[in-house]
């Protein structure tokens, strides 16, 4: 299970409540292009639009970056950060919907990989951090940083 490309910045930013995965409705040759790693999910949220006639929204991947696939020739009109259909059952998106409604939450990726042959987007149930959540972290990670680096002089001392 390869991973393709990670959204470095979501576990910073948001407080992860649950993860999903999802299947992708994708082009032959953004698939391609996607298992060569030339994908960034750097600023792209999922979201739901509701399709005319259907009962249930349906979630599509928005604002990610995959580039035209270098061996596929010239593809006139095609858009690098064309919305992206996921693949999930009506089950899960009912209960997404659901979570969706509470105020604060938001659906973001975190990362693409394979699974058997099959491209693979995993996103998240998310809320997002407040300016002195981010601090604390960092300070939180600097001290353990730190305590490492301590210990690894009185180990070699």
């Amino acid at each position: 299970m390869p991973v393709l490309a990670r959204n470095k910045k979501a576990y910073f930013d948001y407080e992860v409540l649950g993860k999903y995965e999802a299947g992708l409705k994708l082009l032959g040759h953004e698939v391609k292009a996607i298992k060569d790693f030339r994908i960034s999910l750097k600023g792209s949220f999922v979201t739901l639009k509701q399709a005319e006639g259907k009962r249930l929204p349906e979630l599509y991947l928005i604002n990610a970056h995959v580039p035209l696939y270098k061996h596929a020739g010239n593809i006139k009109d095609y858009d690098p950060y064309r919305s992206r259909k996921l693949l999930l059952k009506k089950r899960e998106i009912a209960y997404l919907v659901g979570k969706k409604q509470e105020q604060g939450l938001t659906l973001i990726p975190l990362k693409m990989y394979t699974k058997h042959s099959l491209l693979k987007l995993e996103f998240a149930l998310a809320k997002g951090k407040k300016k002195f959540d981010k601090r604390e972290n960092i300070k939180k990670r600097d001290l353990e940083r730190r305590q490492r680096e301590m210990l690894k002089k009185s180990v070699r001392g």
